[in-house]
């Protein structure tokens, strides 16, 4: 594969999960750059529901991550028919670490049918459940875990985690050139998946 060819498989991103008391938040911005050095997308949404009990995210390789969130929920529809039972949580971000990926690291959230909710990280095929958050391994990491670390604390209210979850996108926009142009969120809670912010920033020039 050329350099031109590796330059566009490469995209930044911010993309996080926070555990909270009554449920999980994920969250995530909404810039595509080629490279990191132009933006090619404004309006990418990288956090998304897959099925009615599941959100995905992923960071690294934008076409990676598109595909690997089709596959995923076409096999764990297979799943479910073939089991006549649905998979759990863990049993799906388990499938979700067998997918052979070059450029890319995932984030999976969701509810099981007694309504436990979970969060799990999945990188370089490494699995693990989160027990408090994650900003996964993309571009904005590095602003947004210093600003977790210091205002995340145990049993969070969704209130809490979903303002937390927004002035960490915010924070790693403002230093991080491949993150930005906007923030969407999600709750995941035994009542199940709800998007509750869809902020898009618009440029505004005026006359000093």
């Amino acid at each position: 594969m050329d350099q031109e060819s590796k330059n566009i498989l490469k995209t930044g991103t911010t993309i996080l999960g926070i555990v909270c008391k009554n449920g999980i938040v994920m969250a995530g911005d909404n810039r595509v750059s080629l490279g990191q050095s132009i933006i090619i997308d404004k309006d990418m949404e990288k956090v998304y529901q897959i099925n009615d009990y599941l959100v995905f995210s992923g960071c690294g390789s934008a076409t990676e991550a598109q595909k690997v969130a089709k596959v995923l929920t076409a096999e764990l529809k297979l799943k479910e028919l073939k089991s006549r039972s649905r998979p759990s949580v863990r049993q799906s971000a388990s499938l979700l670490s067998n997918f052979q990926v070059s450029q890319s690291a995932f984030i999976l959230a969701g509810f099981d049918e007694d309504g436990e909710t979970s969060l799990y990280e999945i990188t370089g095929g490494f699995l693990k459940k989160v027990k408090d958050y994650t900003a996964s391994v993309g571009s904005g990491m590095p602003y947004v875990l210093g600003l977790l670390e210091r205002q995340y604390k145990k049993d969070l209210t969704l209130k809490e985690g979903i303002e937390l979850a927004s002035e960490s996108i915010k924070a790693s926009s403002a230093r991080d050139m491949a993150s930005g142009n906007g923030i969407d969120i999600y709750t995941i809670t035994k009542e199940g998946i709800k998007k509750v912010v869809t902020q898009r920033t618009e440029q505004n020039y005026k006359d000093e």
